[in-house]
């Protein structure tokens, strides 16, 4: 741990009202009693409550990949789901 800053939470939001797409994923990361870096992964329709999914890793380079391949994913929304997910602002107000 030693300092260490882990990345801001990153939310996403995927809307089509005409098509009845309101798609939420979040991604947050957090130390965990042992000092392993936790990613947690939440998605869903918005208002629901989703799934979620975490993983554990030993050193920041290894999350950052991970989350780096998780929004690779999303980058892929507009073909797969026909609408691009877009970064919406975090409880402190930043994008």
């Amino acid at each position: 741990m030693n300092g260490a800053i882990l990345p801001d939470p990153i939310e996403l939001v995927a809307l089509d009202p005409a098509r009845n797409i309101w798609r939420r994923y979040s991604i947050t990361a957090s130390f965990d009693l042992f000092g392993m870096i936790v990613v947690e992964t939440r998605w869903g329709r918005i208002g629901a409550l989703g799934q979620a999914q975490r993983h554990a890793f030993a050193d920041r380079a290894a999350a950052d990949r991970h989350i780096v391949a998780t929004l690779r994913r999303r980058d892929t929304a507009h073909k797969r789901i026909g609408v691009p997910y877009r970064s919406r602002p975090n409880a402190s107000g930043m994008v």
